[in-house]
């Protein structure tokens, strides 16, 4: 049988990911001072095993006062950047996945408390956004940027870039999305600005394209680079779709690779019509509008549904979130279901299917719900996750 799509190879530059499936960024709270720490190198080190065909670390400031909360990672000095170069070769030694960081700013979503803790703000540090425009209601006001520190924040993107390049990176993802400072620039809702940065669509994209032309400028011409957009509010008077579509169409003369496709996140509070596969058809929009390389995330949890988004022709790559948290073995499992080959470390090589009978007992559903015919149809119809795997078990039963 041909090999699926989610298992073939994608040419990005001088980088070939070795297959479709990417391990989304997911904060881990769990840095010193930026700093990864052991907490990373076993979380990291588990997935990298796994053998997706990217994995991108969460987000990671760019400046400390960049960062989500005191405990993100960070690349802005040269403690952080040695203890990524640690992490990333052990990561590289343990798998053939690309390994790719999430450059961020938070904006005014910065100094808060870790997720676990309630998120809530801290006041450890004062802010900064497009405009004195709180997250939430009753929440602290970040100071309004000069142009003095948008080239600040610029610079510092850039020289995160090089420090990411000695480390070994295969490749940068440019954070955009989920209510962060290039998001709030891009998004009305938070960019209330006169000058020629606010207001016009021209002008909001004005600092974001500033920060990615910036970038790439000192990220070398071999590697590759992405943009994680959200490419809708889901709110009146917010970003837009039809919005993102010329922003991602601007990417086209600044060298930009890829586009990661999500949404929300501007405001605590959206009405966001959650199900299994809720942005592929923003995905879609962008890939069949702009040409660009895509990945869809979101709610994207089974094989047979990945594999369908690719060769349905709405995406180029998926990644997965919590996913890979509740199964770090993912990819492993989705190739038995697909009958596909993937990498496996040879230290677990005797887990394999093939060689081991007690595989059967271990994933059944997983490989239950990948040959079930009807899952694509229901995802598509909008059914829960949890009603489609309780209908995928009294099948397989």
């Amino acid at each position: 049988m041909p090999q699926p799509i989610l298992f073939t190879p994608l040419k990005l530059r001088g980088l070939t990911i070795p297959n479709r499936v990417v391990v989304a960024p997911m904060c881990q709270y769990s840095a010193t001072d930026g700093l990864a720490g052991d907490w990373h190198h076993q979380h990291y080190g588990a997935l990298a095993a796994s053998g997706p065909g990217m994995i991108v670390l969460e987000a990671t400031g760019v400046t400390p006062e960049g960062r989500i909360s005191a405990t993100d990672l960070g690349l802005w000095d040269d403690a952080t950047e040695q203890a990524l170069t640690r992490l990333v070769s052990m990561m590289k030694t343990f798998g053939n996945s690309t390994v790719a960081v999430q450059l961020q700013h938070a904006g005014r979503k910065a100094s808060t408390a870790r997720l676990w803790e309630g998120g809530a703000p801290t006041g450890g540090w004062q802010t900064i956004a497009p405009s004195a425009v709180p997250f939430g209601e009753g929440g602290p006001t970040p100071r309004e940027m000069t142009r003095t520190d948008m080239d600040e924040v610029r610079d510092a993107f850039a020289a995160a870039a090089r420090r990411a390049r000695r480390v070994g990176f295969d490749a940068i993802e440019v954070h955009s999305a989920h209510g962060y400072l290039l998001h709030q620039f891009l998004s009305p809702l938070a960019n209330r600005r006169g000058d020629d940065y606010g207001g016009s669509l021209d002008n909001r994209m004005r600092f974001p394209l500033e920060v990615i032309a910036t970038l790439r400028a000192a990220w070398p011409t071999n590697k590759p680079l992405g943009v994680r957009v959200s490419v809708t509010d889901w709110l009146d008077g917010g970003f837009t779709l039809d919005e993102a579509v010329v922003f991602a169409k601007a990417f086209a003369t600044l060298g930009v690779d890829y586009i990661c496709v999500t949404s929300g996140g501007i405001v605590g509070q959206a009405p966001i019509p959650i199900g299994p596969g809720y942005q592929v058809a923003l995905a879609d929009r962008i890939r069949s509008e702009t040409g660009l390389v895509t990945r869809a995330v979101g709610l994207i949890v089974d094989p047979s549904q990945a594999e369908s988004v690719l060769t349905e022709g709405r995406a180029d790559m998926v990644a997965l979130g919590r996913a890979f948290l509740d199964n770090p073995r993912w990819t492993w499992h989705a190739a038995e279901a697909l009958g596909a080959e993937t990498f496996i470390p040879p230290q677990y090589g005797r887990a394999a299917r093939k060689v081991w009978s007690g595989a059967e007992c271990v994933m059944p559903a997983l490989v239950a719900m990948a040959r079930w015919p009807r899952w694509t149809a229901l995802t598509s119809a909008g059914m829960s996750a949890r009603r489609i795997r309780r209908r995928t078990a009294r099948t397989a039963a």
